[in-house]
């Protein structure tokens, strides 16, 4: 019986991979890196994919340097000064929150402490007890309580919602710290979905963020989450909040990619239906984040979220130029979606990039012919 599952396991992978991997229209074949016929990445540039940085979606050297000097110290002091010189509105700030918070997480589950050893993480403890009016450091614990629960915990669980009740203190004391900031407020918003908020209690805490900051492209992001079929909503309820984000988007503003954040968010586990990713729907998606990538300012912070996944599109849709396009700018960190919800995050990132490679060439595309 289990030879059986295994058989039928090896069709459906060849079902929906080999339009993808192969292609007789333009000669795409799936071969061993060393075949000569093999497209090599590095001829365009790219990174290996040992070299590629999984913590971000794109550079923040600031921040990079930050998260090194208080790894290696355990001092906190460059974390508290780097986030009280950030713009509370902006989108940076909301970013290295998540990444001071994420390197606390990360290193608790490294090193969970012991009779003779120290808990990771210890820095944020310190930071807290030593700087309790800190406003950063408060949304860095209320972060922090937010990833643990769904890190070490399952939702629907106690242990889960103890864990969330905590951070939904935490985030309404980092509030109250710094009363401008959505941040704490856009933490919340996980705990939201976590502990399933009614909907006049969820609506009620979107208004907060609006007030705030109106075009936060992070705080949509997280807020669509509630909407999704699989939490709190529906499809045509995420939809349509997509679609209205993108349509009172400001000039520049990435919120016209947020119709193609829903789509995604709604992929079938298994999609046979060929031409999906040329439908309608998903091409209307595509252009509008082609769009608000061409407008948006070439800092801004939340880009590269929009290109990397951006690439899986054009992928999928055999739109092999204009992934290519989008890997030029992005190579190098792999932070974000669709990568992070992987295992391997690079792994699945040189996949991808490498079926770019390939369909580029098989199309007569060549380095030179790229435009950087």
């Amino acid at each position: 019986m289990e030879i059986l599952w295994v058989l039928m396991a090896l069709a459906m992978f060849s079902l929906v991979l080999l339009p993808v991997l192969r292609r007789r229209r333009t000669g795409i074949q799936l071969v061993s890196p060393g075949d000569p016929d093999a497209a090599d990445p590095a001829n365009y540039g790219f990174l290996r994919q040992e070299e590629l940085d999984i913590r971000m979606p794109g550079p923040d050297e600031d921040l990079l340097d930050v998260l090194d000097l208080v790894q290696r110290t355990q001092e906190y002091q460059a974390a508290s000064q780097l986030l009280a010189g950030t713009e509370i509105s902006g989108e940076t700030r909301w970013q290295r929150v998540q990444a001071f918070a994420g390197a606390a997480s990360l290193e608790l589950q490294q090193r969970p402490g012991g009779v003779s050893e120290t808990p990771g993480g210890q820095w944020l403890r310190v930071w807290r007890a030593e700087k309790p009016k800190d406003a950063g450091g408060a949304a860095v614990h209320a972060e922090f309580l937010v990833q643990q629960a769904w890190r070490t915990s399952t939702p629907g669980t106690d242990e889960f919602r103890i864990i969330m009740e905590e951070a939904r203190t935490a985030c309404g004391e980092a509030a109250l710290l710094s009363p401008g900031d959505p941040v704490p407020y856009i933490i919340e918003l996980s705990v939201a979905r976590g502990l399933a908020y009614p909907r006049p209690e969820f609506e009620a805490l979107w208004l907060k963020i609006l007030d705030r900051a109106p075009a936060h492209m992070g705080a949509h992001l997280a807020a669509l989450h509630y909407w999704c079929e699989k939490w709190h909503g529906s499809r045509e309820v995420a939809y349509s909040f997509a679609e209205a984000a993108a349509a009172r988007a400001p000039q520049g503003s990435l919120l016209a990619a947020m119709p193609l954040f829903a789509v995604f968010e709604h992929l079938p586990e298994v999609n046979l239906v060929r031409g999906f990713y040329q439908s309608e729907v998903v091409t209307k998606a595509v252009h509008g984040a082609l769009y608000a990538v061409h407008a948006a300012r070439p800092d801004d912070p939340m880009l590269a979220h929009v290109r990397h996944l951006l690439v899986l599109f054009l992928v999928r849709g055999e739109r092999w130029a204009e992934a290519m396009n989008q890997l030029v700018h992005v190579d190098g960190h792999v932070g974000a979606l669709p990568w992070t919800l992987t295992p391997d995050p690079a792994a699945d990132y040189a996949l991808y990039r490498a079926l770019a490679v390939a369909g580029y060439e098989a199309n007569g595309g060549t380095p030179a012919s790229l435009p950087r």
